[in-house]
């Protein structure tokens, strides 16, 4: 059965039978994200809460899975996806292109990679870079007694890289501990935690680990006030990093590799290392790198780092510099339309 979605509120809209498509107000979802709250769904919701309602409900906007195209409505296309996703083959075949009066992507990364696979004109798109809510001011904890090192995304991202390097670490480091934030219940999808249960359990089982699974977004914005350390081995090549961005925001070090669109999402403040395709050399390097920043925290060289790092995020990354965009992306589209 086909579902509507029904904004309600500021939290995940209500989820009600009708129809065959997913939409609320101008922007469409889909059967497999309708009780994901990623940081896809959460860019979603939050950008249809901040539109100009004049604009909003005059075009259609598609994130990442087409469905069904309205014809009456100019229809752009939210790209977060890597371009060999299944769900953007149909952008090889620039007929298919024609359907859309607009692409956007997240990144320039992502933009590039697209760009070179389907030979798409600069016309075509443009590039809006995920945002968040900045998070509040705030101290952190004295490390001198603790350093709190925190993972905060799916567990297919490098969460079996950080579990052995973190055990490995506390064998040099008495005063780290790790929270992991992991579950793919973020994306309504807790069967496929069957396949990383077993380092779920290690965490649990690990007197320095505290696995809290899948828990809602301002829980772990709470909880990345009291983090130093982000930790991300990344191997999913990734469009964008939300979690990195909160980081950031939150005046977290960031350690993670060189991949994807890492380096331009944390805009050289990570501490970034060379990533490698073994998953062996590349847990190495990540335990190197990870227990240099351990060293380094609460030093005035890192605490500015994180300092900088916030005041960027803050300014480049926030709702309020990214929705005038928005409002103007449409507004060209309308108008070009009449």
């Amino acid at each position: 059965m086909a579902t509507k979605l029904v904004f309600t509120d500021n939290s995940k809209p209500e989820v009600q039978p009708e129809g065959d498509e997913f939409s609320f107000g101008g922007v469409t979802t889909d059967e497999l994200s309708q009780n994901a709250m990623g940081g896809t769904e959460m860019m979603k919701y939050g950008l249809y809460e901040r539109l100009d309602p004049e604009l909003r409900d005059k075009v259609q906007i598609i994130c990442s899975r087409v469905r069904e195209i309205d014809e009456d409505k100019p229809t752009i296309l939210w790209l977060h996806d890597m371009f060999n996703d299944p769900e953007s083959q149909h952008l090889q075949d620039e007929e298919a292109r024609k359907r859309f009066d607009k692409l956007v992507f997240v990144s320039n990364f992502q933009k590039t990679q697209y760009e070179l696979a389907y030979n798409i004109k600069p016309s075509d798109f443009v590039i809006m870079k995920n945002c968040i809510d900045p998070i509040p001011n705030h101290e952190k904890p004295d490390p001198s007694e603790q350093i709190n090192i925190i993972y905060h995304t799916t567990p297919h991202r490098g969460l079996e890289i950080l579990v052995p390097v973190f055990d490995e670490l506390c064998n040099h480091f008495d005063n780290i501990t790790l929270d992991v934030y992991s579950s793919f219940e973020i994306y309504g999808w807790s069967q496929r935690d069957a396949d990383y249960e077993h380092l779920f359990q290690a965490c649990r089982d690990h007197p320095k680990i505290n696995y809290h699974g899948y828990q809602p977004n301002d829980v772990v914005r709470e909880a990345l006030q009291k983090a130093h350390i982000f930790a991300l081995p990344s191997i999913w090549p990734e469009t964008s990093c939300i979690a990195a961005i909160e980081a950031m925001s939150a005046k977290c070090a960031i350690v993670c590799p060189d991949f994807a669109a890492l380096p331009e999402t944390t805009a050289g403040f990570a501490i970034t290392y060379s990533m490698h395709e073994d998953v062996n050399i590349h847990a190495n390097i990540m335990c190197q790198v990870l227990a240099q920043t351990i060293e380094k925290v609460g030093t005035p060289e890192l605490t500015g780092r994180t300092e900088f790092s916030k005041a960027y995020s803050d300014a480049f990354f926030s709702w309020n510099s990214r929705i005038p965009q928005w409002n103007g992306l449409l507004k060209n589209i309308l108008d070009t339309k009449q």
